[in-house]
């Protein structure tokens, strides 16, 4: 029987597939996943006990409740960014609205610029839906390439650009000016600019966003979610910000696909964002800390990174040891029993380097670098 050849021509994500890899090999240290080791703050526990007891359980509006969806318009006109609670949906996470909002805007072959190091679910949500994948560049910093991105857009015609900062695998964020040349870039383009925030609270330096530029707004898909912010990876609520046009669209598919976000997690998110900010700070200058230690110890390795400027990953380059990606972790993994994902599965620009998650404890953390160095000194 044959299958859809879309979807039998998409892999599982580069990280899961090395990740199965890992959990084979017994008391191997991974760090692999984004999963921070955060205890879920105690006020949004508490407001999803709250909604349990008093029968919240039901099916929400396909939308979600409108008290959520107003504390995020709330919670983004802090950071400049202009969304009505009616331009937001709640979702399934941030995934779900990532497919969602692929499903709603893409027909078959339409073109879809994605940077050439990203999150691996982008290109296979376009390719679910039947559009193709195009990568613009990054520099050596990991920085846009502009010159890159004018070119492919002029060449290529595309319908829709990937945005992601800060960045799931580099860490990197908009500088004041890049977010400028980005908005200059794009502000005479006839395409649809889909932004994922998810990591907008983990932020060490200025956090600048292309979301903010009001003369984009007609065309800007921002998506974002809870599972970083509160450390409710698992309780899957995440949102989609649109102006109506582009939303009514994106909420019919998500409407078929699940119908509602988790009314509980719904409830629970709310709780947070009304009651548990302190967390963000909290776990903001934890992750920093444990940045700096991470980052200093890999330049004593030897080894070229870029300082990360927000999220929890960093992605240094192995290009001196002579080994692929691949086969850098592959031999990490099989001779220290530490886990690092390769960096091509993030794309073809990913080759090269390696992603390192210290959302981990610092005695991992440490055990890991321990070993990791050791391994470079033997080679």
């Amino acid at each position: 029987m044959n299958l859809s050849r879309k979807v039998e021509d998409i892999e599982i994500s580069g990280i899961r597939k090395f990740y199965n890899k890992v959990v084979k090999v017994e008391n191997s240290i991974s760090l692999t996943l984004g999963e921070p080791d955060f205890k879920i703050p105690k006020e949004v526990k508490a407001a999803m006990k709250q909604a349990i007891d008093e029968d919240k359980t039901t099916y929400t509006s396909n939308e979600g409740i409108f008290e959520l969806r107003k504390e995020i318009s709330n919670y983004l006109s802090n950071m400049d960014i202009k969304f009505l609670p009616e331009e937001i949906c709640l979702t399934v996470g941030g995934s779900e609205g990532l497919l969602d909002t692929f499903t709603a805007v893409l027909n078959p072959g339409d073109k879809v610029l994605i940077p050439s190091i990203a999150y691996p679910a982008y290109e296979s949500c376009v390719k679910v839906v039947g559009g193709d994948v195009i990568n613009y560049s990054l520099k050596d910093d990991l920085s846009i390439d502009f010159e890159s991105l004018r070119e492919s857009i002029k060449k290529h015609k595309p319908k829709a650009i990937v945005i992601s900062y800060p960045s799931n695998p580099t860490g990197r964020v908009l500088t004041k000016k890049e977010c400028e040349e980005l908005h200059n870039a794009l502000m005479d383009e006839e395409l649809l600019i889909i932004s994922d925030e998810m990591y907008s609270s983990i932020v060490f330096e200025e956090y600048h966003t292309i979301s903010k530029y009001e003369d984009l707004k007609d065309r800007l898909i921002l998506i974002g979610g809870f599972s970083k912010m509160f450390s409710m990876t698992g309780i899957r609520v995440g949102y989609v910000c649109a102006e109506k046009w582009l939303l009514q669209n994106i909420v019919k598919v998500h409407q078929y696909n699940v119908s509602c976000a988790p009314s509980i997690g719904q409830y629970g998110a709310l709780g947070g964002l009304k009651n548990s900010m302190y967390h963000i700070e909290h776990i903001q200058k934890d992750l920093k800390e444990r940045r700096d230690y991470v980052y200093s110890r890999l330049l004593a390795m030897g080894l070229e990174a870029k300082k990360p400027e927000g999220a929890f990953y960093i992605f240094p380059s192995i290009k001196r040891t002579g080994m692929t990606s691949e086969e850098f972790c592959e031999k990490l993994l099989n001779e220290t029993k530490v886990a690092v994902v390769p960096g091509t599965a993030f794309g073809p620009g990913g080759e090269g380097y390696v992603r390192i998650s210290y959302c981990y404890d610092r005695e991992k953390l440490k055990e890991a670098l321990n070993l990791m160095e050791e391994f470079l000194y033997n080679l």
